[in-house]
């Protein structure tokens, strides 16, 4: 997969840019503030329209247009090279009039593809990325909600029956929860309204578990060789599956390549694992109407990372996070790439910066099989001279960009 074409109106601090990218390496070098991140994240926001930045959609939008513009907007729009022909995508977010003078302006959301307009689900497939950022960190050190958060935007990106899934599961989950909360006042007939929802958590919440686990397996094949050459070769990584609910023993996945392929014949089905859902669910009744809450389903399930059987998360020093978000990212790549026939586009921020010369050459030898990759840093001295022969460098300051000659 090829961005060919990229155009941004108002986005971060860019108010105007249009830029034809190469395939292969693209280094986009700066200082700190000038817009090398945005220009990665505006690339990812195509996956899903979705920002792993900010905390809601109006923070992308330029600020001076946000305060001098009469009918202030953001556009993205560009065009992607895939094997089935070029597709053309644009993602335009404009700001409406305040419906009181108390409100906030409303925000309207429209997405194109091919010049046709679709939901934000149809988007699902249509430009595959990966992104590396240095706060991705927050995968080994944060909580279960990040973790859960990466699972389902992985996936969304080539499996669009898990991103149906996981739309209806979290329609459902929230009409569960609102009518636990009323059962809590003794509503009459609660419990037969209740007996709907629990089928329909089931349904969507096993198909969301049977994909997770065959995705996570998936990865760690890939991850475990992977991880074994940024560390070194010393140690194993492991990608720990927890789910809140299992039909079956606990998933604890080794990262060694065709471990999936052995296990799979005693892997539980989705109808399986609805089944069971919905007697535990049952079990739980009391306790959930007490609580207020949904206590089981793939939204509090949890991901954890072990390295020889050590949870880095809990033990692991900072530079074993790095290495293992390096290569579950790396592995990422390779895996959307196996699901789809296509390689996604390699996007990394700052990633040289704390790795030592031994790792780096590593990590630049494994991201030059990628069809295109845009890397940021401040510093191109941090690439050896061979990769940056290849690469084309680019000047990012104060929001424009310029091909280094």
């Amino acid at each position: 997969m090829h961005l060919q074409y990229l155009a941004l109106t108002n986005f971060r601090n860019y108010r105007h840019l249009e830029a034809a990218f190469p395939p292969g390496a693209v280094i986009l070098c700066g200082r700190n503030g000038q817009g090398k991140t945005s220009l990665l994240e505006a690339v990812h926001y195509l996956t899903a329209a979705h920002s792993p930045q900010a905390a809601t959609d109006r923070q992308l939008l330029h600020w001076d247009a946000a305060r001098t513009d009469s009918n202030p907007y953001l556009k993205i729009a560009a065009e992607v090279a895939a094997a089935d022909g070029v597709r053309k995508v644009e993602v335009r977010l404009e700001l409406g009039k305040p419906t009181s003078a108390a409100a906030e302006p409303r925000l309207r959301k429209t997405v194109l593809l091919n010049g046709a307009k679709k939901r934000v689900s149809d988007l699902a497939g249509v430009v595959n990325a990966v992104l590396f950022l240095p706060q991705d960190m927050a995968l080994i050190e944060g909580g279960p909600g990040g973790r859960r958060h990466y699972l389902d935007a992985t996936l969304c990106q080539v499996d669009a029956a898990y991103a149906a899934a996981l739309a209806e599961y979290t329609r459902v989950l929230a009409q569960r929860n609102a009518l636990l909360k009323a059962l809590q006042d003794r509503r009459p007939n609660g419990g037969a309204q209740l007996e709907f929802w629990d089928g329909q958590l089931c349904t969507h919440g096993a198909q969301l578990l049977a994909r997770r686990t065959l995705a996570i397996a998936e990865l760690a094949a890939h991850a475990g060789p992977l991880h074994r050459e940024l560390a070194g070769g010393r140690v194993l990584l492991q990608l720990d599956y927890r789910p809140s609910y299992t039909a079956g023993p606990p998933a604890n996945t080794q990262a060694q390549p065709g471990l999936f392929a052995a296990a799979a014949p005693s892997a539980p089905g989705a109808a399986e694992i609805a089944a069971g859902m919905l007697v535990r669910l049952r079990a739980l009744r009391a306790e959930e109407i007490a609580r207020g809450s949904t206590l089981i389903g793939p939204h509090r399930d949890e991901l954890r990372f072990l390295e020889d059987g050590v949870d880095l998360g809990l033990y692991g020093s900072r530079g074993q996070g790095r290495t293992a978000v390096l290569a579950l990212k790396l592995a990422q790549m390779a895996w959307m790439h196996t699901r789809t026939g296509e390689w996604p586009i390699l996007l990394l921020d700052e990633v040289l910066a704390e790795l030592d010369p031994q790792r780096r050459a590593q990590l630049l030898r494994h991201v030059t099989g990628a069809e295109q990759l845009l890397l940021t840093t401040a510093d191109a001295e941090l690439f050896d001279a061979p990769f940056r022969a290849r690469a084309q460098i680019w000047e990012v300051a104060a929001g424009v960009v310029q091909q280094r000659p």
